[in-house]
C-alpha cells in the first residue's frame, strides 16, 4: 500500500445479473469475500441497471468501501442504477500519501465519482499486489454476468485487447458444481483434523446463519446436557480453527435450549437466538473477523461485547489452530453474572445487563447453533472440547 496504483480504460456491463471485481489483488490470498490484498471497483448486475461499489481489504481481512451513490454511515448504502447495455470511461486512482496520509482511492465512471479512505489501522495492515485484472465475488451468491473491457491501461502502461494480453489465468474458463450455497448447512462431526486436535475427529464444518422466520433454516448440533441455567457455573474449551469466512456472517459455538434456541418466529430484530450464552466468530467488514462472548435470556434481554471497542479478540480465516475458552459466572460483576472469553493468550469480559439473571435462560445443549438473522457463511472447526454437562452438586439437590 506504498506504491501508486491506477487503471482505466471503457467497460460494457450487458444486462441481467453479475457480480465481480476489477481492479488489483493478490493471487495468493484468494479467500472468500470481502478478499484480502484488494483494491477494486466491484459490479453487481441488477437487471437493467448495475451497481459499482470501490473497496478495498486489507492483509487482515479488513475492509472499507465508497459506491457511485450514497452511504450514509451505520444506516444505509443507496447505489445508483446505472443503466447497463452502455460503454463507460473509467479510472481507479490510489494515492498512498492522500487521504490525511493513510490513502485515497478514487473511481470515475462515466460522470460520476465515488472515494474511498484507507483508515490509519487498515493502512497498518498492509496490502499487496501481484495482479490486475477480473476476479469473481468469493462467496455463494449472484449468477454468473457478462461484461466487456477495452482501452486498457493499468500503472501507464497500454494494453491492445486485438490480440490475446496472454495475462495469467486461474479457473477462468471452468464449469463447477458447489455445495457451498445459501443456506445449505454442512456442520457437525467431521472425521478431519483442521482444529488441530490430539486425533483425527472434530465438530465443525460449512455453517451459514440460520433464519429463524423459516424451521427449515435454522440449525444446531449439540451434545445433550442436564438442565442448566444462569445460577450455574458454565464453561467451556478446546481447540479451533477457521478456514473460510464471508463478510455478513457468523458462526456460534456454545450452550443453547434444543427448542427455544431454534423457536421459529416471524421477527428478525434480535440475531442471538433465545436461551443461549455462547461465542460468536464475526465481525463488520471494517474488523474482519470477531471472537466474543454473547448470551440471550428467556425473553428480549441480550448482549454481545461490543464489536467496535477495539479490544474484541481477533481470529483470522488461515487455518491456524488456537486454544479457546469460556467462563462465565453467576456471581461476577457484583452479582449481575459474567462471561469471560480467551483465545490463546488474548481474553475478553461481557457483564450481563442488570436484571438478565432473574429473567433466566435454561440450556439443554451444547454445541453449534444458528444465529437468527440470515446471511453468508464460516467454515470452522472445533476439537478436544470440555464443558459443563450438569450443575454443580449443591445446585443440583
Amino acid at each position: 500500500m506504498e506504491d501508486s496504483l491506477s487503471a482505466s480504460g471503457k467497460i460494457l456491463v450487458m444486462p441481467g445479473p453479475g457480480h465481480f471485481l476489477l481492479g488489483f489483488f493478490n493471487a495468493s490470498t484468494l479467500n472468500e469475500w470481502r478478499t484480502p490484498n484488494t483494491i477494486v471497483l466491484r459490479i453487481n448486475g441488477r437487471g437493467e441497471s448495475f451497481h459499482c461499489h470501490l473497496e478495498y481489504c486489507s492483509s487482515r481481512w479488513r475492509a472499507e468501501a465508497g459506491v457511485i451513490g450514497e452511504i450514509v454511515r451505520g444506516e444505509r448504502i443507496a447505489a445508483k442504477a446505472i443503466p447497463c447495455g452502455k460503454v463507460y470511461a473509467w479510472r481507479l486512482v490510489y494515492d498512498p500519501k492522500g487521504g490525511q496520509g493513510n490513502g485515497l482511492i478514487t473511481l470515475t465512471l462515466g460522470n460520476e465519482t465515488a472515494t474511498c479512505k484507507i483508515t490509519a489501522e487498515h493502512r497498518s495492515d498492509g496490502a499487496s499486489f501481484t495482479h490486475f485484472g477480473l476476479l469473481p465475488v468469493l462467496k455463494a451468491w449472484d449468477d454468473a454476468g457478462q461484461v466487456s473491457l477495452n482501452e486498457l491501461t493499468v500503472n501507464g502502461r497500454r494494453f491492445d485487447l486485438a490480440r490475446d494480453p496472454k495475462w495469467d489465468g486461474f479457473n477462468n474458463r471452468r464449469t463447477y458444481e458447489t455445495r457451498n450455497t445459501r443456506p445449505r448447512f454442512d456442520f457437525g462431526w467431521s472425521p478431519t483434523r483442521h482444529a488441530g486436535g490430539k486425533a483425527a475427529g472434530e465438530l465443525g464444518g460449512l455453517i451459514f446463519r440460520g433464519d429463524c422466520r423459516y424451521k427449515e433454516r435454522m440449525a444446531a448440533y449439540g451434545d445433550r446436557l442436564s438442565l442448566l441455567t444462569l445460577k450455574t457455573k458454565l464453561s467451556a474449551g478446546g481447540k479451533l480453527s477457521m478456514l473460510r469466512g464471508v463478510s455478513d456472517s457468523s458462526a456460534s459455538i456454545g450452550f443453547y435450549h434444543s427448542t427455544w434456541s431454534l423457536h421459529q418466529n416471524p421477527a428478525q430484530d434480535q440475531g442471538i437466538p433465545m436461551d443461549y450464552l455462547g461465542i460468536n466468530i464475526e465481525g463488520p467488514s471494517s474488523e474482519g473477523f470477531l471472537f466474543y462472548p454473547v448470551y440471550r435470556v428467556h425473553g428480549a434481554i441480550a448482549a454481545a461485547y461490543d464489536r467496535n471497542s477495539g479490544t474484541a479478540l481477533r481470529i483470522y480465516p488461515d487455518g491456524k489452530s488456537h486454544e479457546w475458552s469460556l467462563q462465565y459466572d453467576p456471581a461476577g460483576s457484583d452479582g449481575r453474572g459474567e462471561i469471560r472469553v480467551s483465545l490463546d493468550d488474548q481474553s475478553c469480559l461481557l457483564k450481563l445487563a442488570p436484571g438478565a439473571r432473574a429473567a433466566g435462560a435454561s440450556f439443554d445443549r451444547f454445541g453449534i447453533c444458528t444465529p437468527w438473522i440470515d446471511g453468508n457463511s464460516v467454515t470452522a472447526y472445533f476439537d478436544d472440547l470440555h464443558y459443563t454437562c450438569s450443575p454443580a452438586e449443591d445446585e443440583s439437590k
